[in-house]
C-alpha cells in the first residue's frame, strides 16, 4: 500500500499499540484519524506527531462502548470530508476475575468495544474501500482471548 497522502482511522489510538500505529503510519506519510475516549491524550499524541511529520490529523473522541458510536464514526469522517483508506480496529479491553463477581454492565461494555465496534466500523468503511478498489483493515486482538485459563 502506498501510504503517502492516504488516511488511516485508528481506534484506541490514545496509548499503546494504537499510538504506535499512529506514529509509524505518520512516518510513512499517512494522514490520521485518531479515535479514543480521552481527548487530552489524543490531542497530546496529535501534537507530538505534528512536530516531526507533515500529515493531517483529525481527532475524534468516541466511547465505543456506546452502541451508536462506531457507526457514527463514518458520518463524522464523511462530514470532515475524509476517506478512510486503512481502518485499524485497535480499541479493546479485558476484564478478569470470577465471572459471577463481574459487573454485568462492565461485561456488556467489553463485548460492545471488543466485538460490536469492529463489526460496525468494518460495515461502515468497507463499502468505500470496495468502491475505490483499494484499502485495508487491521483488527488487533489480544492473545488473552485464546488462553484456556480460569479468571
Amino acid at each position: 500500500m502506498d501510504y503517502q497522502g492516504k488516511t488511516a482511522l485508528i481506534t484506541g489510538a490514545s496509548s499503546g499499540i494504537g499510538a504506535e500505529f499512529a506514529r509509524q503510519l505518520a512516518a510513512r506519510g499517512m494522514n490520521l484519524v485518531l479515535v479514543a475516549r480521552s481527548q487530552d491524550k489524543l490531542m497530546e499524541l496529535a501534537e507530538d506527531i505534528r512536530k516531526t511529520h507533515e500529515v493531517t490529523i483529525k481527532v475524534l473522541v468516541a466511547d465505543l462502548s456506546n452502541p451508536d458510536e462506531a457507526a457514527d464514526l463514518a458520518e463524522r469522517t464523511k462530514a470532515a470530508k475524509l476517506e478512510v483508506d486503512l481502518l485499524i480496529n485497535n480499541a479493546g479491553f479485558g476484564t478478569h476475575g470470577r465471572f459471577s463477581k463481574q459487573s454485568s454492565m462492565q461485561e456488556r461494555r467489553e463485548v460492545l468495544v471488543n466485538a460490536l465496534a469492529p463489526l460496525e466500523t468494518i460495515h461502515a468503511f468497507l463499502p468505500g474501500m470496495i468502491e475505490r478498489g483499494s484499502g485495508g483493515i487491521i483488527n488487533v486482538a489480544s492473545s488473552a482471548g485464546f488462553q484456556p485459563t480460569p479468571f
